[in-house]
């Protein structure tokens, strides 16, 4: 089965053929870094990551690029307020995304330029499209002419006249249309500013992704990814550019995840509505944030709720659990993965990136594997346990050792409810010497007290385990 998904410039579901056989290009547009990353940053985030690591798993060479958006009003006003300069808010910023993607589990991608390192480039741009009569200076200004597009609004599959006519933007006398976009902005009292043939000022926004897209990827490339938010006007107004300038296609499939809503309502820093990356991992951990994403289709809009990243960390520590068992079972021989699980995980992934599917097959494989223990059926547990980790190693998650993740987690849970884990040591060798003297009233006085105290024990033939169950 081939892979495909769904291209909203086409509207539908294809079949994804690269431009270079075995290589694939992508690009996704990454944070505005004006404050920290928020879950419906994480969600693009991880999204992403899933497709780039499902495409390096197929087998492409994939060069991945995500700017970073260091320059704009949120960036300056941020900045003013604080009293700094916006490279220091900038770098900040950077420095606190990076700690949220490393604590989701996303890889690099092949580059992540800043917008503010391309400025020449934007300039050549721009003067490109004055010279070619798609755009005109105003006061220092640039417009970019969109009635001179002929297909604007493909992309979002709206009409010129359509938006003119329920444009709700501010009248700006100066330029041609209602609809025209900034290339360059005019410098202004406690603004950054770089020298242009129009003036001091800054890149607009749209300006940006267009020029590091073809820097570093050609033009047309394969993917361009986004959140569905910056379909009209970002993405819109990236093809308008683009393709003016250089006459071709500017990305050939455009992938756009949901939204992460709250009470059906978009997460975001403007309504207030929003946790943190850093809140969210701190309270669950980053690979249940990163289960809680896939665990809707990417194009869904996914409801955010607390509990269910609850529910998504106890998930995480299932899938450890198990693999735990099965290390502690099977050793460290090597064997090939289940291929049967390896092809009913890749048919749900070539089906438009169902994560949700996915993990469907990787739960029912974690069902298996936890029989084949049970019965001590040891050749086909090996297979399975082995398929089970390349799987979920292609979503981004399982990969730690799971004997040494689940002491981890338990030590952080016990550090947050403040229970004594060498006295629980304690008790629990105080246990096994009177379950040795067939002292089996002091062996039960000791597991109550320890389960009131949030504590259980779990006897197996390798010894006594313990955990903190959820408060």
């Amino acid at each position: 089965m081939p892979f495909r998904i769904h291209n909203t410039l086409a509207g539908r579901l294809e079949e994804f053929v690269p431009l270079v056989p075995g290589k694939v290009g992508m690009y996704v547009c990454g944070v505005t870094v004006y404050d920290r990353s928020h879950i419906g940053h994480a969600r693009a985030m991880v999204v992403f990551d899933v497709l780039y690591r499902y495409l390096r798993f197929a087998g492409y060479d994939v060069t991945f690029i995500r700017n970073f958006t260091d320059v704009d009003d949120k960036i300056i006003a941020r900045a003013n307020h604080a009293g700094i300069s916006t490279d220091s808010l900038v770098d900040t910023n950077i420095r606190a995304f990076a700690e949220d993607i490393a604590v989701l589990g996303c890889l690099p991608p092949t580059l992540e330029p800043r917008a503010t390192q391309h400025i020449p480039e934007m300039v050549a741009m721009i003067e490109k499209l004055i010279a070619k009569g798609l755009a005109y200076p105003a006061d220092g200004d640039v417009y970019f002419a969109v009635d001179k597009s002929p297909g604007y609004g493909k992309l979002s599959k709206r009409h010129l006249d359509d938006m003119q006519a329920g444009a709700r933007i501010e009248i700006d006398e100066r330029k041609h249309h209602p609809m025209d976009f900034a290339l360059w902005k005019a410098s202004k009292p406690g603004e950054p500013w770089w020298d242009s043939p129009w003036g001091r000022g800054r890149p607009g926004w749209h300006i940006e992704c267009s020029v590091m897209a073809s820097k570093y990827l050609d033009q047309p490339f394969d993917i361009h990814g986004g959140g569905t938010d910056l379909i009209f006007p970002h993405h819109e107004n990236e093809i308008a550019q683009s393709e003016g300038a250089y006459e071709c296609a500017f990305a050939r499939y455009w992938v756009h995840n949901g939204m992460v809503t709250i009470d059906r309502e978009k997460m975001s820093k403007s309504l207030g509505n929003f946790m943190t990356v850093q809140a969210a991992s701190r309270r669950v951990g980053g690979e249940a944030v990163r289960l809680f994403v896939i665990g809707t289709h990417y194009r869904s809009p996914l409801d955010f709720a607390v509990e269910r990243l609850d529910d998504a960390a106890g998930n995480v520590t299932r899938i450890y659990e198990t693999l735990a068992r099965a290390a502690a079972a099977v050793g460290s021989e090597v064997v090939p993965a289940d291929a049967s699980i390896v092809a009913e995980f890749r048919a749900a992934m070539d089906n438009d990136l169902n994560t949700a599917g996915a993990l469907g097959v990787i739960f029912d494989t974690l069902r298996a594997l936890n029989r084949a223990l049970d019965q001590d059926d040891l050749p086909k547990a090996g297979p399975l346990r082995v398929a089970l980790r390349e799987i979920c190693g292609v979503l981004g998650f399982g990969q730690a050792d799971a004997s040494a993740w689940l002491e981890r987690a338990r030590r952080a849970h016990l550090d947050a409810t403040d229970v004594n884990s060498a006295a629980v040591e304690r008790l629990i060798a105080e246990r096994n010497d009177a379950r040795k003297a067939r002292n089996f009233k002091r062996a039960d006085e000791i597991r109550a007290e320890l389960k009131a105290k949030g504590i259980v024990l779990e006897d197996a033939a390798s010894g006594t385990v313990w955990k903190a169950e959820k408060s």
